[in-house]
């Protein structure tokens, strides 16, 4: 069997440094609010280009935490909205709607899955404060128009990083595009902790002090809360995994664009519609997922793995038509819907071997 995803073998490439990691924690004695999560937000800093790196409990804390700060500065109000891809997943809404803010979807670029820049001004409106990007699937969505309209129109850009660390466009790097983002480090993310963790990052000293105090009981001094914050701490654990393999990232991203490539230059099957880049150039996507689309989505995906080929659908259901969204599910957008109808996700990663790469072409060629 082809995985999808092998976690066992990606990570038994770094198994003797974890272990020494896990082992001078636990000797240590030391497990929240350490060195260890202090090193690993440096190292992240550093990787991204930010001034800031703050690290939370998972993904959709780093984006909730954006916006609750973003409310306690004044910046952002109940009600206020935010623009964002209709098709993401349902992370990146929770976060918006958690905060009392209003989302606004706004199609996608049906070629590269991500924003549709073009149509971002007309959903502007007097109550519009942020643009949401979400760099779905690993490719970057930026470019100069779209930081002219956040410009122009006095607007906060927050990058929802949860798929793309290592992409960039012009040698900027996701994540420090616009004002913050939130990165996700869930197991099967392209840095994947040992369980759950994300991180924020910014440029903005006042947003990253209150957004670390609320995810620390709305804390900066023991007992004394500013804020009514929340417990969104990354533990020292798993700092400790991430600064290891934050160290082979670029490797790691670099394999994916190479099987990305090959994937790309050999599936020459009709019924099989191919993802694209749009955003820069090559190097602007990190391949988190490599996702086709299909007319054919159930059939295709029991023939591979009736051949032993394991695929996934990110995702089945946009946002608009779920259940926790019933204000939301007489909204039509056909764009999305579309895409959500018809992806498939291929397996890619930094362990597949040249064999279960060409297999995996060879069988999506034979497919009719």
């Amino acid at each position: 069997m082809i995985k999808f995803l092998d976690l066992q073998k990606i990570n038994s490439q770094y198994q003797e440094e974890l272990k020494r990691v896990a082992s001078d924690i636990i000797d240590s004695g030391w497990y929240l609010l350490g060195n260890r999560v202090s090193s690993f937000e440096s190292s992240l800093s550093k990787y991204i280009g930010s001034k800031h790196a703050i690290a939370c409990a998972n993904g959709l804390d780093a984006l909730r935490l954006i916006f609750r700060a973003y409310i306690e500065m004044g910046v952002m109000h109940e009600g206020d909205e935010v623009i964002f891809p209709a098709n993401t997943y349902i992370a990146s809404i929770l976060a918006i709607t958690d905060n009392r803010l209003k989302p606004v979807l706004v199609e996608p670029n049906e070629a590269s899955f991500n924003l549709d820049i073009d149509k971002v001004e007309e959903a502007i409106t007097e109550k519009t404060k942020a643009i949401l990007l979400v760099h779905l699937y690993g490719q970057a969505c930026f470019d100069g128009k779209l930081k002219d309209i956040a410009n122009r129109c006095n607007l906060k850009i927050v990058e929802d990083n949860a798929q793309a660390i290592g992409a960039k466009v012009s040698n900027l790097k996701a994540g420090n595009f616009g004002d913050a983002s939130g990165f996700s480090f869930y197991p099967g993310k392209n840095l994947g902790a040992l369980g759950d963790s994300g991180a924020i990052t910014t440029n903005d000293d006042e947003l990253a002090r209150i957004a670390r105090a609320i995810a620390n009981y709305g804390s900066e001094v023991k007992y004394q809360n500013e804020f009514s914050g929340l417990n969104s701490r990354m533990d020292e654990i798993q700092a400790g995994f991430l600064s290891v393999k934050l160290k082979y990232i670029d490797k790691e991203n670099a394999i994916r664009r190479e099987i990305a490539k090959y994937y790309r230059e050999n599936i020459n099957n009709p019924i099989i519609a191919l993802p694209q880049v749009v955003s820069g150039d090559e190097n602007s996507h990190v391949w988190h997922l490599f996702v086709v689309r299909t007319t054919e989505r159930e059939r295709f995906q029991k023939y591979l793995l009736d051949n032993g080929v394991q695929t996934l659908v990110h995702y089945p259901i946009p946002p608009h038509k779920q259940k926790c969204y019933m204000e939301m599910n007489d909204k039509t957008f056909i764009i999305t819907e579309r895409i959500h109808n018809e992806v498939i996700s291929l397996p890619i990663s930094p362990v597949m071997t040249k064999d279960e790469i060409v297999r995996v072409v060879d069988l999506i060629n034979l497919f009719s």
